[in-house]
């Protein structure tokens, strides 16, 4: 994408907590709430509940998730699954043999199903034709807080658009989880998703083709932008960048204070291109897209929008540290796309400073992307774009999986895995030989002394002890938790909005509060309000459940929100999280007294982390 930043947007601080020495139990990830054989059978505990729930085919959730099922695998509603036939890429090659960019192309609704897959030659890419995505028009439109018809400045979303039917349809899928998968696999149709994740993503160049303007009709628009210009506090250089490369050179020209319509228009005819940065703080719907697709991800999914005017380029060829999906929204742009130039580039840790035109080869990719049109690009893949023909740009780029990578997960956890085993094992606190600056370091790299051997040896046989050590879970919590902070605050249903709190009747009226007094019994079922919305994480000597409920939408406004649960409620929370998205009954939750059932379940459902099957009255 044309300079993606981040800054505001995703970057994510890392894991550099210093552990401080404590006794055996106390790694400061751990839960040193139980000693570990009781833990072990608390968690057998829940899973036999768990397996005795499900066994029980609860018919309100199972039905509802049968009908969907069947409808969305009818062939009458046109999934890409199965209507096309995507050939597979080549197998990938060592390093610069990667193989060939795929392309997909999605014809018109009038063209046959039965039209064969072409080549097309350019860029050795391969091509297939399929039926484009359509969804039948939907029966229950979703409530504006819910499922947004407009966005922050009041535009109505386009009902026939392919995106308001998707988005209408996600209203009507009960289960978050599902409705993450069947977004994503709208936006990357008519590629199946297994084979986007199994054969290129992380590894090729992807083009999706459409042939269908209206596509993504409603995401964002170049007169939302100008909206945002109107009516949001919009400042240069943290909201709204403008910039522009000419004669190989890039160049920032952010006036300072707030971007008021009249300098963003003026520099946009002056040519320079717009960056607004985290969109998703402005546009509604821009929230919801993301808000969707981070639970797909399992990481930060952000965005930028780019203006380009007509004839101008915007930023220098790069490369960023984040997986780029491309949404062509408006107008048409000429994109090149480059493999990593060298093998330490491949799935950059790091965006590029600016390249010239001579630090690159040939491009993998080169194409003009038009409206309804994605491109997917990998970390460390150089790009460039360029508006050409008199006709402006806007595109929209999702971005996510920025420090997300194992070598991310071994910084955190490597650290505390050698304070646990010195603490532990006792070879790991013997000192070191004498003699050994003697034969080691690199002056002596070459030397064959016996005693650098022997030590060599050690290091391995100490390197290998330690995954014994090593708190894996403890670390992904933390991760896990990182991530709750990173997150948009979910955007509820028409359903998880109505039988959560968020939906009691309570009202004030003719001077006084109304309908006050719902509360939750032993007979009430329920079950967290989505999935991944909470996470609970131990903590020293606390058990703090972490959650997304009220973040903001802009990155980090707000510090980490959390509840601490009783010790004697963790088991509860524990099946609360891992049986979404079954219900269960208050009073089968595993607590020592109805008291804690009830002031569990409370707790949670007045937060807006509970619903329940049946409105409270």
């Amino acid at each position: 994408m044309d300079g993606l930043r981040v800054s505001t947007g995703l970057r994510r601080g890392r894991l550099r907590r210093r552990r401080q020495p404590q006794p055996h139990s106390g790694s400061v990830l751990a839960l040193p709430l139980r000693p570990r054989k009781i833990r072990r059978q608390l968690r057998r505990s829940v899973a036999s509940r768990m397996a005795a729930l499900r066994a029980q085919k609860l018919p309100s959730e199972d039905s509802e998730d049968s009908r969907l099922e069947s409808t969305i695998d009818d062939p009458a509603d046109p999934l890409p699954g199965g209507t096309v036939a995507i050939p597979d890429a080549s197998r990938r090659e060592p390093y610069g043999h990667l193989g060939p960019a795929e392309l997909l192309e999605a014809s018109p609704a009038h063209r046959s199903l039965q039209t064969p897959p072409a080549r097309l030659v350019e860029t050795s890419a391969l091509l297939c034709t399929a039926q484009r995505l359509a969804a039948a028009p939907p029966s229950v439109a979703p409530a504006t807080p819910s499922g947004p018809q407009g966005d922050s400045t009041g535009a109505e979303l386009p009902w026939d658009s392919p995106l308001q039917r998707v988005l209408a349809e996600l209203n009507r899928i009960p289960s978050s989880r599902r409705r993450a998968a069947r977004l994503f696999e709208w936006l990357i149709a008519p590629m199946p998703p297994d084979h986007f994740y199994r054969r290129l993503w992380e590894r090729e160049a992807v083009l999706v083709r459409r042939q269908d303007h209206t596509y993504y009709q409603g995401l964002f628009s170049t007169a939302d932008l100008d909206s945002v210009l109107r009516n949001e506090e919009v400042q240069f250089g943290q909201h709204l960048d403008a910039a522009r490369y000419i004669s190989g050179r890039r160049e920032t020209l952010n006036p300072p204070g707030r971007a008021l319509p009249s300098a963003a228009w003026s520099l946009y005819q002056a040519g320079c291109s717009l960056r607004l940065l985290c969109p998703q703080a402005f546009s509604t719907t821009v929230w919801q897209f993301l808000a969707v697709l981070q639970e797909q991800f399992g990481s930060m999914a952000g965005s930028n929008v780019y203006l380009t005017p007509p004839n101008s380029q915007g930023f220098a060829p790069h490369y960023d540290d984040i997986e780029a999906f491309v949404l062509q929204l408006e107008g048409r742009k000429l994109w090149r796309v480059y493999r990593p130039r060298v093998p330490t580039e491949e799935l950059a840790l790091t965006s590029s400073p600016n390249f010239s035109q001579d630090d690159l080869d040939e491009p993998v990719l080169q194409t003009v992307l038009e409206p309804g049109d994605l491109l997917y690009f990998p970390r460390g893949f150089v790009h460039q774009a360029e508006c050409q023909d008199g006709v402006h740009s806007l595109h929209l780029t999702l971005s996510t999986y920025q420090h997300n990578t194992w070598g991310d997960f071994l910084e955190a956890v490597l650290p505390l895995a050698v304070q646990a085993a010195m603490e532990e094992n006792v070879e790991f606190r013997r000192g070191l030989p004498r003699d050994f600056m003697d034969y080691m370091g690199a002056q002596h790299s070459d030397s064959k002394d016996p005693r650098r051997t022997a030590f060599m040896e050690k290091v391995r046989v100490l390197v290998a002890r330690l995954g014994h050590f090593a708190p894996v879970d403890a670390v992904a919590d933390q991760r896990a938790k990182d991530f709750i902070h990173d997150s948009l605050p979910p955007v509820l249903t028409d359903r998880e909005r109505a039988l959560s709190v968020y939906g009691l009747p309570i009202r004030w009226e003719a001077g006084e509060p109304v309908n006050v007094g719902a509360q939750l019994t032993t007979e009430t079922e329920v079950h967290m309000l989505q999935d991944g919305i909470a996470r609970l994480v131990g903590e020293g000597d606390h058990l703090l459940l972490y959650y997304t409920v009220e973040n903001s939408r802009v990155y980090h406004l707000e510090e980490p929100k959390c509840l601490e649960i009783d010790p004697q409620q963790a088991d509860a929370m524990e099946l609360l999280l891992r049986s979404y998205p079954e219900f269960v009954r208050v009073g089968d939750l595993p607590c020592d007294s109805v008291e804690d059932q009830l002031s569990l379940a409370t707790m949670l459902y007045d937060k807006g982390l509970l619903l329940t099957k049946m409105p409270l009255t």
